[in-house]
């Protein structure tokens, strides 16, 4: 049992590298493309939407409240509002409208 857990730890270990060096290896020069730039530029924000936006309609119990806390979530966001400050009023907002809903149904 134990090797295993040390095979399965070794085998992330090696992918989790190759995935930080491989980069390294395969580009020496400056990556001058435009496209190429831009596209490497985007790929964070497209993960994080990725992975976040589905946890967001999951996390309350209807779909309603979780579209009015990240409605709210996106017009603070639009005006520039700090992460802490978006995090709190979605929150709240999602809050309310699962409240509001529970009461109006």
């Amino acid at each position: 049992m134990n090797h295993q857990i040390v095979g399965y730890i070794a085998v992330m270990a090696m992918v989790t590298y190759l995935i930080r060096s491989l980069p390294l290896v395969l580009f020496r020069k400056k990556i001058t493309s435009p496209f190429v730039k831009s596209f490497l530029y985007y790929i964070p924000y497209a993960v994080l939407g990725a992975m976040t936006i589905p946890g967001i309609f999951y996390s309350t119990a209807s779909v309603f409240s979780a579209t009015m806390g990240l409605a709210a979530a996106i017009i603070l966001s639009y005006f520039n509002r700090s992460l802490i400050v978006v995090a709190i009023l979605s929150s709240l907002t999602a809050y309310i409208a699962e409240v509001l809903q529970n009461l109006l149904l």
